[in-house]
């Protein structure tokens, strides 16, 4: 594979100079530590399913109804045409950036600073509230283990100040982790997954079995659907269930071999999607739809209890605790080696380049992003309960993925159309199938957009209020344009001035 030369944006005389002073300002590279286990760990501890199906599927049902398999295996269709597009670019240009260095690439440098910029973000915001479901699922813990104060002060396990404070400690330990390398962070967490996956299927199989909810195939029926609006919020939720698969291709130059990336990240999606599946009949054997829909962030925690008493019904806590901790560290790890590649480019500072020293991790860049996710976990202390807080970020979240989901896949159908000539049954999974992908999530996106501006008259700081849940996307994506103007004018970035290698390798 061709090697891909960045500009630092001088005006040299020569080429010679030209080489010379690439190579003295290029950063250093990361080191290729990961293999193909460690590939499939990060980015199924990314999807963190334990975290999606304890407070996910209740949220979900709340919006759909009985009809919690059906949406979750409509929404796994695009995904799944998206994590071809995901898949390919990877193969031909593995790069920490992603989606970020693809879109730029082939489409426009604009459309790819913000697919990184609203990736970034809605990363940011994700481990935000992260924080408070790890805190949350801490108490809970205590509580089942009838501790139920410290002092004068009583646990509320819906508390976001108390939530983010113990939230905030695993964040801080997990980016320690983070820091020493991938490797590290891929061995513990694959003992943790193994915990979180026996704990979840012997739970959820036994529901199944003793479940007293009468069965239906109408379950399936994704016309049995209230409503389009309730289709299209359930999509975007379910959606969000599915983010992180691409995380894998964030590491991708730590990983040995850039297939093993690619195999990680269709592995991880079609494990998800089995396990939301098996999990959303499992709810529906065990919990009426309206206790299902109630109980929110602590969905799991109810669940258990249902099927067991203690000490057993604590598992699917534990469970959801050690995955909402492995989901903060996973997510860590993607967000500062894409603003690696952003500072790469000198779209951001060089303090993003900085690399470890010891471990060849982006070290200054892994803490700052914790910083930024922790001080952002404090100003949502403005939401008073952490269901109302989940439910305002998941729904912004889950608008902005379905972007730049569409937009990484409508950079793969442009770069390998010439497939339509010379192999058309490729073709057909890595151009004609992510541009339907694309289509339907930006159909779904839009119309949620659209239906949260058109469901208020006026603005509230209330998680319930259309234009506050409308406001945070649009401000996501705001505020990338901003960060885009001041990269290409003020830091004069040649991301946006040079024209970039777009390789039709195959």
């Amino acid at each position: 594979m061709a090697t891909r030369a960045r500009s630092t944006g001088s005006d040299p005389t020569s080429s010679t100079s030209t080489t010379e002073s690439t190579s003295s300002t290029e950063p250093a590279a990361m080191r290729k530590s990961l293999g193909a286990t460690g590939a499939i760990v990060i980015a199924a501890s990314s999807t963190a399913a334990t975290s999606s199906i304890g407070i996910g599927l209740g949220l979900t049902a709340g919006v759909v109804g009985l009809h919690l398999p059906a949406i979750m295996l409509l929404a796994f269709l695009p995904v799944l045409c998206i994590a071809g597009a995901y898949g390919r670019l990877n193969l031909v240009d593995p790069d920490a950036g992603s989606s970020y260095r693809w879109v730029g690439q082939v489409l426009n440098p604009w459309l790819g600073f913000l697919t990184g910029w609203v990736n970034v973000v809605g990363t940011v915001v994700f481990m935000a509230y992260t924080v408070a479901v790890t805190g949350s699922s801490i108490i809970q813990l205590a509580g089942q283990a009838t501790l139920h104060r410290i002092g004068g002060l009583r646990l509320d396990p819906d508390s976001t100040l108390q939530c983010t404070l113990l939230g905030l400690v695993v964040l801080f330990a997990a980016s320690l982790v983070a820091v020493r390398g991938v490797d590290l962070a891929a061995r513990l967490q694959k003992y943790l997954l193994a915990f979180e996956y026996l704990v979840l299927i012997g739970f959820l199989g036994y529901g199944l079995v003793v479940g007293t909810q009468p069965f239906s195939w109408g379950w399936f029926d994704p016309f049995g659907i209230p409503s389009l609006h309730a289709l299209a919020q359930g999509m975007v939720l379910a959606v969000f269930c599915y983010w992180g698969f691409e995380s894998v291709f964030s590491i991708g130059e730590e990983v040995s071999d850039p297939r093993q990336a690619s195999r990680g990240g269709f592995i991880s999606l079609t494990v998800m999607m089995l396990l939301f599946v098996f999990a959303s009949v499992a709810f529906q054997r065990v919990l009426p739809l309206q206790e299902l829909a109630d109980n929110g962030a602590q969905g799991l925690t109810y669940y258990g209890n249902k099927l067991a008493h203690q000490p057993l019904a604590a598992l699917p806590l534990v469970a959801l605790m050690f995955s909402a901790a492995a989901s903060l560290q996973a997510s860590v790890i993607p967000t500062a080696r894409g603003m690696y590649a952003m500072g790469r480019d000198r779209t951001l500072g060089p303090v993003w380049t900085r690399l470890h020293p010891r471990h060849r991790t982006p070290a200054a860049g892994t803490l700052l992003i914790t910083a930024i996710a922790a001080a952002l976990a404090v100003l949502a202390l403005v939401i008073p309960t952490v269901n109302s807080l989940i439910s305002a970020a998941v729904n912004a979240i889950g608008i902005v993925v379905a972007l730049y989901y569409a937009l990484t896949a409508t950079a793969a159908a442009v770069r390998f159309r010439h497939l339509l000539r010379s192999a058309p049954l490729e073709a057909l999974r890595v151009v004609v199938a992510p541009l339907l992908g694309a289509l339907v999530l930006l159909a779904v996106g839009g119309y949620l957009a659209w239906s949260f501006y058109d469901s208020a008259d006026h603005f509230e700081l209330n998680a319930d209020n259309g234009w506050f849940e409308l406001l945070v996307p649009v401000m996501m994506i705001a505020t990338g344009l901003l960060a885009a103007a001041w990269a290409r004018w003020r830091r004069r970035s040649p991301y946006f001035t040079e024209r970039h290698s777009t390789r039709t390798t195959s």
